[in-house]
């Protein structure tokens, strides 16, 4: 599989959209140092050379041998090494919520002991181990790709099939929470999903504390318990995350990303991002224009 991905990952240190929407391709030649980043909820899977997550004083290390499942948007930091033999090479899986649940459904396992709902406040990211069966789904899905007929006839069965080796795996129990749950996993969630596609709009967080029948003290932890951040800790680095894309791929200027994901002051953005990203956004533009 190393050899299929080097030949379509792309360009190097970026990720590249394969022939099927929701399965993207990356690639890493040289060290890439800890730095910001922000994961939408989906499975990574690496396949050569490894990445190290920093979660809230955790490290995860996902490589040949551990995939990473996110459950729902994620800033963390990341850094990525290449092997000795080879660059970084992998993919990343979107999640959709509806074919999950779906599948959850047909497993009909809600029940089983072994794959029980986890109402606790377990982070939202974490590895799971690279069996046998989650191998060979994802070598199929990556072959499949290769083709155009095979993407569109194959893709769609063969990303449930992943999806499904997921569910068997390490962080089963955080999947099936967060479609199926009714814990505070499952409550956090949800406000977590709403800020996710609304972090441009203003948030109260006693509004969302009673919104899922908690205390405000209590809401806090369960979602510092999730995501190692504070609620507004949270929406900040979801804004920066996303004003930093709307500057590298739209190459929107710095005060109209700030105005896009809700900042009032062009200014307060510009320590912030700096402050995040150890760079000014202005330095970041000009990064752009010259590549």
């Amino acid at each position: 599989m190393v050899k299929l991905l080097d030949e379509i990952a792309g360009v190097d240190g970026g990720a590249v959209e394969s022939r099927l929407p929701g399965v993207r391709f990356f690639k890493e030649t040289r060290h890439v140092a800890r730095r910001p980043m922000l994961y939408n909820p989906g499975i990574c899977i690496v396949v050569s050379g490894h990445k190290v997550a920093y979660v809230g004083g955790q490290t995860f290390r996902y490589d040949v041998d551990n995939y990473l499942v996110t459950s729902v948007a994620m800033p963390f930091e990341c850094e990525s090494f290449p092997s000795q033999e080879n660059p970084l090479l992998g993919m990343f899986i979107d999640i959709d919520i509806g074919q999950l649940n779906n599948l959850i459904s047909m497993m009909e396992r809600q029940d089983n002991p072994s794959v029980a709902v986890s109402n606790g406040r377990q982070l939202a990211i974490g590895p799971s181990a690279m069996d046998a069966d989650m191998k060979d789904a994802a070598v199929k899905l990556v072959k499949a790709l290769q083709s155009e007929q095979e993407a569109r006839i194959l893709g769609p069965g063969l990303v449930r099939e992943v999806y499904y080796r997921a569910l068997c795996g390490n962080q089963a129990p955080v999947l099936y929470s967060l479609v199926r749950g009714s814990g505070s996993f499952s409550q956090v969630a949800r406000i977590i999903h709403m800020m996710e596609g609304s972090y441009s709009e203003k948030f109260d967080i006693q509004q969302l504390a009673d919104s899922v029948h908690m205390s405000v003290s209590a809401f806090h932890k369960a979602f510092k318990d999730i995501t190692a951040d504070s609620p507004l800790q949270y929406l900040k680095k979801i804004r920066l995350s996303r004003a930093r894309d709307l500057i590298v791929q739209q190459g929107m200027k710095a005060y109209l990303a700030a105005d896009e994901v809700g900042y009032e002051s062009p200014s307060q953005f510009s320590r912030e991002f700096k402050r995040y990203f150890g760079r000014s956004p202005a330095e970041l533009m000009r990064d752009v224009r010259s590549s």
